[in-house]
């Protein structure tokens, strides 16, 4: 007798997605310095044929009035985006990594997303930190 095979809860998630119907999910990841072409990369994902549901980080959170201005409430904030973000990256079907420069933190998301084996696409392949 052979047994049950089980499921994960992330593979229940892909099925759930798949019988609602759902439209592909992408994650933008990349520098803060690369906002403008998350802005254009959201819009190109999501106007494609067939669209998809676009994540992108939340931008401008480092001006000098913006929400981490204040260095202790700000970390805990940084900390609080960057777990949503990893979260964004497990509901996410792919990643899309815009810029031509990859820091520590998005090299953590790459990181993350290939470990969950979703498909990890750059606008700048050549800075794919695996290539």
């Amino acid at each position: 007798m052979s047994s049950p095979q089980v499921i994960t809860p992330e593979e229940q998630l892909t099925e759930a997605k798949r019988q609602l119907g759902f439209p592909g999910i992408v994650v933008i990841c990349g520098s803060m310095r690369f906002m403008a072409e998350m802005a254009e990369a959201e819009l190109r994902e999501t106007t494609a044929r067939p669209g998809k549901i676009v994540f992108k980080p939340v931008g401008e959170e480092k001006s000098p009035n913006g929400l981490l201005s204040d260095p202790v409430e700000g970390e805990a904030l940084k900390v609080r985006l960057d777990d949503l973000h990893r979260w964004r990256i497990l509901l996410a079907d792919e990643v899309l990594v815009v810029g031509d420069y990859i820091g520590d933190s998005t090299r953590g998301e790459i990181a993350y997303a290939r470990s969950l084996d979703k498909p990890v696409r750059f606008t700048h392949p050549e800075v794919d930190p695996d290539a």
